[in-house]
């Protein structure tokens, strides 16, 4: 029987003169990914991931855009239990140029889109960039 759990995050991007770069940290076990983590107590998904980007990425001013979320799921063992874990993924700007690396992380880089897709490690994060990466280029033709 396995144990459900959930976590949020976001994938997080900027603009760097024109062009837009997505934020890729580095996993203890080697694996590159988004900010995320478990909720904890009774938070909503968006409140999870707004804390794990400021926790693991140091950054404070960014913004969750609306209307997009996608989640994938995968099982592991952990201390001889099976959990199955979903990972919601939302899309959030940032608006500062740096960022921080935690404890939690061996490295992080900013990426743009052919880079960051290259350097997913797992195929569930892969294709929520990819979508995510549509929402946004569908954002700024609306916008144009």
């Amino acid at each position: 029987m396995a144990v459900e759990a959930t976590s949020a995050g976001a994938i997080l991007f900027r603009d760097t003169r024109g062009r837009r770069e997505y934020l890729l940290l580095k996993s203890r076990p080697g694996d590159w990914e988004f900010p995320k983590g478990g909720v904890e107590g009774d938070e909503e998904l968006q409140q999870t991931a707004i804390r794990e980007v400021k926790e693991e990425a140091g950054i404070d001013d960014f913004r969750l855009l609306d209307g997009f979320r996608e989640d994938y799921d995968y099982v592991f063992e952990a201390n001889g239990t099976t959990i199955h874990k979903t990972v919601h993924l939302f899309i959030a700007k940032s608006f500062e140029a740096s960022a921080e690396l935690s404890h939690e992380h061996r490295d992080l880089q900013w990426r743009d889109y052919e880079q960051a897709v290259n350097t997913v490690t797992q195929d569930g994060p892969r294709e929520i960039l990819e979508q995510a990466h549509d929402f946004l280029d569908e954002l700024e033709e609306d916008d144009a």
